[in-house]
């Protein structure tokens, strides 16, 4: 299994990084990665596409080792559109197909409604869309965001890897093994051990949410033939009847469910390579 090709894109601002799997010459597949994730979230699954697709996993502002925002700016979901946007000009990609797990499935489904001529084919593992309101927590949410300060304390500090990773497993529920090439490329090495390369601006609350309404507006701008990978049983918070809404409203969309959790595509990398394949093809 051979070893990703390390990019740095310095058109887009923020800089941003990503990890190549495959020939320059294969078609390309643009791979956005989870919220607090990074491109080793792909370091399973990238590798089985690498023979059909050249994968570039992209790392989003603020998370792996692409740029944070200058201080005094927020992460939105309009603004990693305009930055992926960027990225795939400075790749070159005119036209292209985009996968997107998590948090890189919301915004790949938003830049497909965004600039539908750009989108060969949508692949999307647990996500369609960003997060909704419905507006039972509208209020609170934006008092809290508006009232949270700037987080003062420092970042936590592992003693080694190793401890890193039995954190990670911890708090996402991911197998330690497969939380591995996600924790090691999202770490840096400082004075007494190691610490989380993300910027910490990343877990504060968002005031306002894009109401469900326009979500549903925004899908339907999607023009992409589109594939969507669900965890089964449902993740608590892409609960199924939402999201078959959501599906509903995509012209040219195919729901498949794979039993597991919610990084299928490191759980499962055979099955969610299947998959992927069987959509890609033309």
């Amino acid at each position: 299994m051979s070893a990703p090709v390390e990019r740095a894109l310095e058109g887009p601002a923020p800089a941003l990084r990503a990890l190549v799997w495959g020939d320059d010459g294969l078609p390309p597949l643009l791979a956005l990665h989870g919220w607090l994730d990074n491109a080793g979230s792909y370091a399973r699954l990238a590798p089985l596409l690498a023979a059909r697709r050249q994968v570039i996993a992209l790392e989003l502002p603020g998370h792996g080792h692409s740029e944070h925002l200058p201080p005094g700016l927020h992460y939105h979901f309009v603004d990693y559109v305009r930055s992926v946007l960027a990225a795939a000009d400075a790749l070159g990609l005119e036209r292209f197909d985009l996968l997107g797990h998590s948090l890189g499935a919301g915004i790949a489904a938003l830049l497909a409604a965004a600039a539908p001529g750009r989108i060969r084919k949508l692949l999307l593992i647990e996500g369609l869309g960003p997060l909704g309101d419905d507006g039972t927590h509208t209020l609170q949410r934006f008092r809290d965001g508006i009232a949270a300060a700037p987080n003062g304390k420092g970042l936590r500090v592992f003693r080694d890897v190793e401890q890193a990773i039995a954190a990670r497993a911890i708090a996402g529920g991911l197998r330690a093994e497969l939380a591995r090439p996600i924790v090691e490329r999202g770490l840096a090495e400082v004075a007494d051990g190691w610490c989380w390369r993300s910027d910490p601006r990343l877990t504060r609350t968002s005031p306002l949410r894009i109401a469900e309404t326009q979500v549903h507006a925004l899908l339907r701008g999607i023009e992409a033939p589109t594939a969507l990978l669900l965890a089964e049983p449902a993740t608590s918070y892409l609960p199924s009847a939402p999201m078959m809404r959501r599906a509903d409203g995509v012209a040219d969309i195919a729901v498949s469910h794979l039993h597991g959790g919610h990084h299928l595509h490191l759980e499962h990398p055979q099955a969610v390579a299947a998959w992927a394949l069987a959509h890609l093809a033309p």
